[in-house]
């Protein structure tokens, strides 16, 4: 087993090794796959409280047995040279304590979207990070996508003038069971899990905040299945410039678009949120196109690159933490029916 960890070493030298905290569906359908084509970083461990998983994990990526760990011994993961960073992919209720733990152990720590639950938890995280001097940055995967950074380009250079209205939509079919439908777990409803996609693309494509926010939730359709969230949230965000964007997003239904409206014409990617098969038009009938890449290896590659080159990511924990903050305001806009200033 030396030998080989020895070899994993070698084959993947100037390469970060990257060790995933939570081996659910995304970071076995999307990471995993998307670390045998970064050029910058490779999966050197795992971190699960599954032991089921562990020989299907190991076998097929060649992980080495000192570089999988458990819940329990997670924090002995500071003794060892392989692992750069930490990538903690698990609910949203645990991104805090596995973050910080990470810094603890002297590692760089990419935490899944949204960042927290709550503001004082990004506060914890972005302390802890300061306090390792170790980089921070949240998995906000479509700030390195070309389509997004398409949208970004025409909204922020106003290629069609200033934006007018903006309208967001993510809506997906949610499994009954699964976390994301316990908020002890999540945080909430769809807004933690879809809407933040559509809060996220307002902002980069306007290049401002909202000053802010209003919303309103519904009855929901199957009362076993959402116990304590909301299944459909409308919000609108109110920019500095007195635009305001209109969101929609829910765990019933099927959309996934942004649109922006401008003085001199629309521009729009439908569908924009997806890992793939993404497109984009605009009102003179271009087309928006881009060869298929991974959006996980195109983020893993440019975090882990920053890092080496002691750069400050473009993710950073403080954009996280803003996302946070922005979505306890629209929580209290629609428990509360009012206008919240951000």
């Amino acid at each position: 087993m030396r030998y080989l960890k020895n070899k994993i070493k070698k084959n993947n030298k100037g390469k970060l090794g990257i060790a995933l905290v939570g081996l659910g569906g995304y970071a076995g359908g999307q990471l995993a796959p998307a670390l045998q084509q970064t050029k910058h970083c490779y999966l050197a461990g795992i971190v699960t409280g599954t032991p089921s998983k562990i020989p299907l994990w190991k076998d097929k990526y060649n992980i080495p047995v000192e570089n999988i760990y458990n819940y329990d011994n997670y924090d002995t993961i500071k003794d060892n040279p392989d692992i750069d960073i930490i990538y903690v992919v698990l609910p949203n209720s645990m991104h805090a304590e596995y973050t910080v733990r990470g810094f603890e152990a002297g590692k760089h720590v990419i935490c899944e979207k949204p960042m927290a639950l709550t503001v004082e938890e990004c506060d914890k995280m972005i302390a802890a990070s300061k306090k390792a001097d170790k980089f921070l940055s949240i998995g906000y995967r479509l700030h390195f996508d070309p389509y997004h950074l398409d949208m970004i380009r025409m909204g922020t250079q106003k290629e069609y003038g200033a934006i007018k209205k903006i309208v967001s939509e993510f809506l997906q079919p949610s499994i009954k069971g699964e976390w994301r439908l316990d908020k002890k777990y999540s945080g909430g409803g769809p807004l933690m899990d879809l809407g933040i996609y559509c809060l996220q693309g307002v902002i980069y494509i306007t290049g401002m905040e909202p000053v802010a926010v209003t919303a309103q939730t519904f009855p929901v359709s199957d009362k076993e299945k959402f116990t304590d969230i909301e299944e459909t949230l409308d919000w609108q965000m109110e920019m500095p410039d007195g635009m305001i964007a209109e969101c929609r997003t829910s765990y019933s239904g099927s959309a996934n678009r942004i649109k922006a409206e401008a003085e001199k014409g629309w521009f729009e990617l439908d569908p924009a949120f997806y890992y793939a098969g993404l497109k984009g038009t605009t009102a003179d009938g271009k087309i928006i196109f881009h060869a298929p890449l991974s959006q996980q290896a195109k983020q893993m590659d440019d975090i882990a690159l920053s890092i080496k080159n002691k750069k400050a990511s473009i993710v950073p924990g403080e954009m996280g933490r803003r996302d946070v903050k922005i979505i306890e305001a629209i929580y209290k806009a629609m428990r509360t029916g009012e206008r919240v200033v951000i």
